[in-house]
């Protein structure tokens, strides 16, 4: 009876409940995936009604699978093209944002601080109207890959401002200080001590910005322009209105796997740069030491 009532005082503090609740969580929101990606080896057209193992929708079938269908295979690259090029441009430019913001003193400080933050707030169809409309009229920027990079790396920008600003606020000024004293100039500070320990934070920036890619779709469909412009997201919406088959199901589990893949990386790069440096070493050593 004691313990009954003390979980009706508190269920929140017992920590089996919260671990059955976030497995409920994970099936709920991971189960659907894997039912997709499980039919993408359906022998049959059926999207929804198994009929036997196969691999024809990746390679099999000569006509509509992933491996010898040019539409499938171009969507999947323009995807992976968009979301590297929006990784390297993106990436760098919100680092570089995070650090003047942060460091900003001064009359307009606050206020661009807010307008960072505009993207995050602003509805995904009024961006893509108004990137729309600036392209199109203001700067005649020609719509396809050049126009998809560029609308893509405008909303993205944000996303690594907030995350490079949460791990600079965290690390605080101290270290950079810490280095000018022992004679490091503003740019050996910078790299020896300052990267080092913003490289979680860019990590992440990278994974979020490669999801935040490959998963958009009305930006990047109002920024298209042909057939060979259209990503998996595009493909998908007007693909699935029609006679879809599990084809389909492939080109989507190709995407999911790469997401996968590219957290995999980042956290085994993450790993081994930690590793290569020997127990004791520091940055601030690495300063102390060319002083």
């Amino acid at each position: 009876m004691r313990r009954v009532r003390d979980w009706f005082a508190n269920p929140w503090g017992q920590p089996r409940f919260l671990g059955a609740f976030t497995w409920l969580y994970m099936a709920w929101s991971i189960v659907p995936v894997i039912i997709a990606i499980a039919f993408s080896f359906n022998n049959g057209r059926s999207r929804s009604v198994w009929q036997g193992f196969s691999t024809r929708w990746w390679w099999g079938d000569p006509n509509n699978s992933v491996l010898h269908d040019p539409t499938l295979r171009g969507a999947i690259e323009q995807s992976l093209r968009l979301a590297g090029l929006d990784m390297l441009i993106a990436v760098p430019i919100g680092v570089g944002l995070a650090l003047g913001l942060t460091r900003w003193r001064g009359y307009g400080s606050r206020p661009v601080n807010y307008l960072m933050l505009f993207p995050l707030v602003t509805p995904e169809i009024v961006m893509a109207i108004s990137l729309l409309l600036v392209f199109d009229h203001l700067y005649n920027v020609p719509f396809g890959t050049d126009a998809q990079v560029l609308g893509q790396v405008t909303f993205s920008i944000s996303y690594v401002v907030i995350i490079i600003r949460g791990r600079l606020l965290s690390i605080g000024p101290e270290f950079e200080e810490a280095a000018r004293d022992l004679g490091a100039s503003p740019m050996g500070a910078f790299r020896l001590v300052l990267v080092p320990l913003l490289m979680p934070a860019i990590f992440a920036s990278l994974i979020v910005v490669f999801a935040l890619s490959i998963d958009d779709f009305v930006v990047t469909q109002y920024m298209s322009a042909n057939q060979q412009t259209q990503t998996v997201p595009i493909l998908i919406y007007q693909t699935v209105r029609g006679t879809a088959t599990p084809a389909l199901n492939a080109v989507a589990s190709v995407m999911v796997f790469a997401t996968l893949g590219t957290v995999a990386l980042a956290y085994a790069v993450y790993r081994w740069a930690g590793r290569s440096q020997p127990a004791g070493h520091s940055a601030l050593g690495d300063v102390a030491g060319i002083t």
